[in-house]
């Protein structure tokens, strides 16, 4: 493991590693740790009691944060006609087809999120093999595949994060700014536990909300009292 640097010893300190701490604290001590000299992302991580290999405990979706987070997604929208001017006219970064596509093919990636129209699908689905392991494919779970160009372009502006089970049965999502206030990061905290809570799958077994914690980007991870919502 490589040794860690003096500031983050000293942010270490101030977290008791034996501890779950409500929510309110987490996000005080999550601000406190904070050791970069940029706006660091804070993070959320959830460990849930399901088995990513069954593929109905497969958990994905996306959900508009309540305050956003604090970062402004770009957004590339492959459509053509009326579904293109709407996405314009919706604040999409990029719009097109095939001109695109085959951007992206040579290496293109100055992108954050692509939507995509379903009419569009099967060419956009040839580049499974290099939007994929990004995590960039269009997907109608987490509503970038769809004719509703406008409401998914503002959603993803105004602060809509997906959310996905690994292998390990982990969620990661960014939940904001160390600049934020406590309270909006209190808020879209709850709001991502609660939404994953009601994604929890029938067949699943044992306690579902196993753990969390929060971090910023080179702050050391938090853990958060989750038990009222571990009853759930």
């Amino acid at each position: 493991m490589a040794k860690r640097g003096k500031k983050f010893q000293e942010a270490l300190k101030l977290v008791d590693r034996t501890k779950a701490y409500g929510v309110n604290e987490a996000m005080d001590l999550v601000k406190k740790t904070s050791i970069a000299n940029f706006d660091e992302t804070v993070e959320a991580a959830f460990r849930l009691g399901v088995d990513p290999k069954k593929a109905d405990q497969q958990i994905r979706g996306a959900m508009v944060l309540p305050h956003g987070t604090g970062k402004t997604q770009r957004v590339l929208v492959i459509a053509k006609g009326d579904k293109a001017k709407e996405a314009e006219a919706a604040g999409a970064d990029y719009v097109g087809d095939q001109e695109y596509i085959d951007q992206i093919n040579n290496g293109w990636f100055e992108f954050d999120v692509v939507v995509a129209t379903p009419d569009m699908m099967a060419e956009v689905g040839k580049l499974g093999r290099v939007l994929g392991p990004k995590g960039l494919m269009p997907n109608p779970k987490t509503g970038t595949v769809t004719f509703e160009i406008e409401k998914a372009v503002q959603e993803i502006k105004a602060g809509k994060v997906e959310y996905r089970v690994d292998k390990a049965g982990n969620v990661h999502v960014p939940i904001g700014k160390v600049s934020f206030d406590e309270q909006k990061l209190i808020d879209n905290f709850e709001a991502i536990t609660e939404t994953l809570v009601k994604a929890k799958p029938q067949t699943s077994k044992g306690t579902y909300m196993r753990n969390a914690s929060v971090s910023s980007t080179m702050g050391p991870g938090i853990r958060v009292d989750i038990s009222s919502y571990a009853k759930k």
